[in-house]
């Protein structure tokens, strides 16, 4: 019996690739040097496409795929593939929440600190002698009994408020509507929530429905001296508003894991000292990106076994 063939649009560890290709003929569009020229070959005989949150998959795309079946994301955001095309066709999209929630509140509360604490400049200082030639470095800023805010409290926004809670920080959110039974204060948007606190956690998933979500507002709600960190999407942030408000100083400092137009960020957050910077790499640990590999696996297989979805986005 044919194994069925399956559209990888990103870079795999060899630890998912290897095991998916005993059960799978995979078809690498990464590799494709001409992508139309590949699909032109290929589109016919894809049955599943494999993709991650940042590629997605357009209804372009899928169109020239007849006989495609499952849309697999290796990641939790499903906001760059097209939703309702896949359910006009009948198209199941997979993620893998739950197994990278507990990483990306880790790293937002690494960014907090790393901004708060100034520990790139920290280390940079004695790497460089200065703290030969100039002795201590100028002060930081504490973390501990902050007032912090949360935009988006799903899995990933309450992973960071339990972390908050054991800084003594005193938390409160904005969504569509209050959590039933959550005992952190309530504010029906980010503009609402911005004056009340001293760190802006942004944890909104991405889509068309949080597009600048936290826009030029809430941006200047914000109090003068505020610390604001993204691990969300960088297309729920009105860029031009941020970009101001850290040149400005209304935003004391920040961390930042993603961004607009990624990889090819705009060049001016480089120039930024008080800014800490990631490469949208919240989810990015060895245990984290093998259950999510594990997971994606798992939605594959039921599928072509006629099982229930483990996983399945709901339209």
């Amino acid at each position: 019996m044919d194994k069925p063939e399956l559209l990888v649009m990103g870079v795999l560890p060899d630890w998912d690739l290897e095991p998916m290709a005993e059960r799978y003929t995979l078809r690498l569009l990464y590799e494709a040097p001409d992508e139309a020229a590949f699909i032109a070959e290929h589109g016919a005989a894809i049955r599943g496409i494999v993709t991650k949150g940042e590629i997605g998959a357009s209804a372009e795309l899928m169109d020239r795929q007849p006989r495609l079946e499952i849309v697999a994301c290796y990641g939790v955001g499903v906001d760059a593939i097209d939703r309702a095309y896949c359910a006009k066709r009948g198209i199941p999209v997979t993620n893998t929440p739950d197994v990278l929630t507990e990483d990306v509140a880790d790293l937002a509360f690494a960014l907090l600190l790393a901004a708060a604490r100034r520990i790139p400049a920290a280390d940079a200082w004695v790497r460089d002698g200065s703290w030969v030639r100039e002795g201590s470095m100028p002060l930081t800023t504490r973390v501990w009994g902050k007032r912090m805010g949360i935009v988006g409290l799903g899995r990933i926004g309450s992973a960071v408020a339990k972390r908050a809670e054991g800084f003594g920080m005193a938390i409160s959110y904005s969504g569509r509507s209050p959590k039933p039974g959550v005992p952190y204060a309530f504010h029906p948007s980010p503009a609402a929530l911005a004056p009340e606190v001293d760190i802006l956690v942004c944890c909104a998933m991405g889509g068309p429905t949080t597009q600048g979500l936290i826009d030029r507002a809430a941006i200047e709600a914000l109090r003068p001296g505020a610390i604001f960190v993204n691990v969300s999407r960088g297309s729920v942030v009105d860029e031009p508003a941020l970009l101001e408000a850290l040149r400005s100083g209304r935003i004391a400092m920040a961390g930042l894991d993603v961004f607009w137009n990624e990889p090819a960020i705009d060049a001016e957050f480089a120039s930024f000292p008080h800014v800490v910077l990631a490469p949208h790499a919240a989810s990015g640990t060895v245990e984290t990106r093998r259950a999510m590999g594990a997971l994606m696996q798992e939605n594959l297989a039921a599928h072509f076994a006629g099982r229930p979805l483990p996983t399945e986005v709901k339209p």
